[in-house]
């Protein structure tokens, strides 16, 4: 079941992620092992594939999958930039940009090499700021049928001011998305 356009490269800055549907996007240590077993439509890699034409990731992330070739199961070739306070103690790697900058400026880095395609934003942290900043076009989910209880949080301000969205698509942008679902496994009631 789809309930979105497909996505298209039109230069734009997605904060992209598959979220558990508590709105965790990773487990404690970064772990995505909790994503086995889930099922995405058909084609929806391709779709990513086709229009991403940069990625924009955050340190953390990167020193726990330091292998830009994981990306959508080692089908996007492209530029990956790293954003990171210690850029002096990172291995290089080939196609792989570690930057000592602002958010704002990784943008605007990561949209020129992009080359009218989008710009992928694969940490929470930095979507976060660009969140902030009035930076990111999209957010681009794709709702896991898990509930995994901790680990790392889609958006995580604590203190922070809401931050109203519009969903896109026809109808009503400030209508809530129902989703229903029944554990995969229940436990029986003795007798």
């Amino acid at each position: 079941m789809s309930d979105t356009e497909p996505q298209t490269a039109g230069g734009k800055v997605l904060f992209h992620f598959t979220m558990s549907l508590d709105g965790f996007v990773a487990g404690p240590n970064h772990e995505m092992d909790w994503m086995v077993g889930a099922s995405f439509r058909p084609s929806l890699v391709d779709e990513y594939v086709e229009t991403t034409g940069a990625v924009l990731g955050g340190r953390d992330g990167w020193d726990q999958y330091p292998d830009p070739g994981g990306i959508y199961g080692g089908a996007w070739k492209g530029p990956l930039f790293v954003l990171t306070h210690h850029p002096e103690d990172a291995t290089p790697t080939d196609g792989v940009t570690f930057l000592s900058c602002d958010p704002a400026e990784a943008v605007r880095i990561g949209l020129e090499t992009a080359g009218g395609k989008n710009l992928e934003v694969f940490s929470p942290t930095i979507g976060r700021q660009l969140l902030e900043l009035g930076l990111i076009d999209e957010i681009d989910l794709h709702i896991a049928p898990v509930l995994l209880g901790q680990g790392i949080r889609l958006y995580d301000n604590p203190g922070g001011e809401p931050i109203r969205l519009h969903r896109l698509g026809e109808g009503d942008p400030a209508s809530v998305v129902n989703v229903r679902y029944r554990p995969a496994t229940t436990a029986k009631i003795p007798e």
